[in-house]
């Protein structure tokens, strides 16, 4: 059967006050019609489908104009829905009953019984093909808090666990997902594969810091890729943009944003996912094949790395753009100075510049020239910079002051394996 692998949609989001619903728009317009042309039998979007937990009324609109849509164009279509970081899982669930009818399951938190055990049911989904009949199985595992993971078993006669896991958080993960995936493989019939959902950063995963919301939960912050079972056929990950693979395996992926988030993605290859699963094997995946996006609005960065002021005018200045395109296709612009002092006039002066041309500024990032005595990596930083600053980029930060270069990967790799509680490089 052929699945359809998206994520972050952030449906709402705003580019520095700039409106995107008509970028949105775009993109779920080409994503009916790439499901139609593609015969996919199920799409799984893998959260994040709002940018906040409370959305505007047109946002919500949006998704559930696709999801009609998406049913009345491609009528034996699964979907499958699972709640992100940024979503309200609550609401998102809210019209759950009625979107079953028509095809979409929507899990946004993990439910309890009366007496705390969790309901695995409802987040193992089976998946049909364009017969109607059951072809694989899905664990819809939405983004976990650390109230909705299961504990360690107890061993008899005791009140405490037998032995204490290294990371409440992360054991629950696992376990939680060895759950499901027993439900899951007790369920299928030979020949049917396992996918699974998930919403979490894993390991070594490369994020977008401008646009990203931090997960860190008792301080764990990236998940090992040993939390899904060797049996699963494919992993449908979501929260970070750029598209990338997890521990460099073809089935484990992150789908990454439809469209850029912010300026720093302006250069990420944005895309969805077709899964192609084996007929006749459940513990692979036959094919992954990215479908690039394609972009409605361009992002600008000008210049590409930061220069002096005089010399950004002039590019600005040189600028060439199409005078046709109406207001809501016109290109975003990210102008990068680079200054030796304060510059009070500085917005003035680009806007002087930027007059008549058809471009909408969105951000000025000033850039102050460094004394050069003065090692880059001993710079202050602002409060909104402390706030995103990670231990990977601390890191980065103490190998620059200390060798005067960049970290290598294997460096940043090894050093990701030792922030996991008890980890050390293998």
């Amino acid at each position: 059967m052929r699945l359809l692998h998206t994520s972050d949609w952030h449906l709402g989001q705003t580019l520095h006050g700039y409106d995107r619903s008509y970028e949105h728009q775009q993109f779920l317009d080409w994503l009916l019609d790439t499901l139609v042309a593609e015969q996919v039998d199920a799409l799984l979007i893998a959260g994040d489908i709002f940018d906040t937990a409370n959305p505007s009324s047109s946002a919500q609109k949006q998704l559930y104009r696709f999801l009609q849509q998406a049913r009345r164009r491609a009528p034996a279509l699964d979907i499958v829905v699972i709640a992100g970081n940024h979503d309200s899982p609550g609401r998102l669930e809210a019209p759950g009953p009625l979107l079953e009818d028509h095809g979409t399951t929507v899990i946004g938190h993990v439910l309890r019984a009366p007496d705390g055990a969790i309901d695995l049911e409802r987040m193992v989904v089976p998946l049909h093909d364009g017969a109607g009949q059951v072809a694989a199985w899905c664990l819809a595992i939405p983004f976990l808090r650390p109230g909705d993971v299961p504990r360690a078993p107890l061993a008899d006669g005791n009140t405490e666990p037998a032995a204490a896991p290294l990371d409440p958080y992360l054991d629950g993960i696992a376990l939680l997902y060895r759950q499901a995936y027993a439900l899951a493989d007790a369920r299928r019939a030979p020949g049917q594969p396992i996918v699974a959902m998930g919403h979490c950063h894993m390991v070594d995963g490369q994020a977008s810091l401008d646009s990203e919301r931090r997960i860190v939960i008792g301080g764990t912050e990236a998940l090992p890729a040993a939390v899904f079972d060797a049996g699963i056929a494919y992993t449908a990950l979501g929260h970070l943009h750029l598209a990338q693979r997890v521990g460099g395996k073809e089935h484990r992926r992150y789908s990454g944003s439809p469209l850029p988030l912010s300026f720093a993605e302006v250069n990420y290859r944005h895309q969805v996912l077709r899964i192609d699963l084996h007929k006749d094997a459940s513990d692979s995946a036959a094919a992954v094949t990215a479908l690039d996006v394609p972009r409605a609005v361009e992002l600008l960065r000008i210049p590409a790395a930061p220069q002096p002021l005089d010399a950004v005018l002039l590019a600005l200045a040189e600028l060439e753009l199409d005078h046709q395109l109406p207001a809501h296709r016109q290109p975003f612009l990210e102008v990068r100075v680079l200054l030796e002092a304060p510059e009070p006039g500085l917005r003035a002066r680009i806007e002087s510049v930027l007059q008549g041309k058809p471009v909408r500024l969105a951000k000025i990032e000033p850039t102050r020239k460094h004394v050069p005595d003065q090692n880059p990596a001993d710079a202050a930083l602002s409060l909104e910079q402390l706030a995103q600053l990670q231990p990977d980029d601390i890191f980065r930060r103490l190998y620059q002051q200390r060798f005067g270069s960049e970290a290598p990967d294997d460096q940043i790799a090894a050093f990701a394996e030792l922030m996991l509680p008890g980890g050390e490089p293998q």
